[in-house]
């Protein structure tokens, strides 16, 4: 029960900044989705090297549960395509997954 509690409590950090990441980039909302899932997947990154057991658990799925976000990711490109800026929703698929999955595993590789 206490690994549920710690997991719950991190992902509560996680979310709570990336509101404040969200609340700093303001209208430019893209952008704060794309910084928190980068960053979220390099933390990621160096969890998998460095971090065993349920600590990892704790920290994978509470931290950067709680930090990355697929589904406003997911929204906010079906809102740039209808908003008639679907270069935009490309630009911003393209680099969520090439970012996020590049700092993954330039993190995971540099402290594996």
């Amino acid at each position: 029960m206490t690994a549920v509690l710690v997991t719950v409590a991190a992902g509560a950090l996680g979310a709570v900044i990336r509101f404040l990441v969200a609340r700093a980039f303001g209208t430019r909302a893209v952008w704060a989705v794309l910084v928190v899932n980068v960053v979220g997947s390099a933390i990621g990154g160096a969890v998998l090297a460095l971090v065993g057991g349920d600590a990892r658990l704790i920290l994978l799925t509470g931290f950067c549960g709680g930090l990355t976000t697929f589904s406003t990711f997911g929204v906010e490109t079906i809102q740039l395509v209808l908003g008639g800026k679907a270069r935009v929703a490309l630009l911003s698929v393209l680099a969520n997954l090439v970012l996020g999955v590049g700092a993954a595993g330039v993190v995971f590789l540099l402290l594996h």
